[in-house]
């Protein structure tokens, strides 16, 4: 009887977790917290337009002011606009906001342009805002998107 306490033993140790009460595995490391719903439907503060689209502008400006249209480049002159604002936006640090950022830079070569999104809006609490930097070869237009989630 007690060899076959031992192979029991044996036997649960090996590549096996040790469980909690639960049944399940303990997490490592540090897990996310879940907080608790607030119930709360309105944002303790409500972001400001002009402030937003300050921020676009100063960081569309600053990266773009001496620069040149070139095709291979703008992909990644995009992204990398695009991070920026993001960042600057979220040390704003409104309360329940996500923000969706997007940079287009499209060569001058005389001819037109329209930009169009659909989404789902609460009118009450999301905004947009935009910027525009023109030079002598590019238009760049920056759109900022804040979506507030409860």
């Amino acid at each position: 009887m007690d060899g076959g306490k031992k192979r029991q033993d044996k036997d649960t140790s090996k590549g096996k977790k040790p469980q909690d009460a639960s049944g399940t595995a303990p997490t490592e490391g540090k897990a996310k917290s879940k907080s608790r719903n607030t119930y709360r439907l309105e944002p303790r503060t409500k972001i400001q337009d002009g402030l937003l689209q300050d921020k676009a502008q100063a960081i569309l400006t600053n990266k773009l002011q001496e620069a040149t249209y070139d095709g291979a480049s703008s992909a990644f002159l995009c992204a990398s606009i695009s991070e920026e604002i993001l960042n600057a936006v979220k040390e704003l640090d409104y309360d329940r906001y996500k923000y969706v950022v997007s940079v287009l830079i499209v060569e001058k070569a005389n001819q037109a342009m329209i930009v169009a999104s659909r989404c789902l809006w609460d009118a009450e609490r999301d905004t947009w805002v935009s910027a525009k930097c023109e030079t002598d070869t590019f238009i760049a237009l920056a759109l900022v998107m804040a979506c507030y989630y409860d």
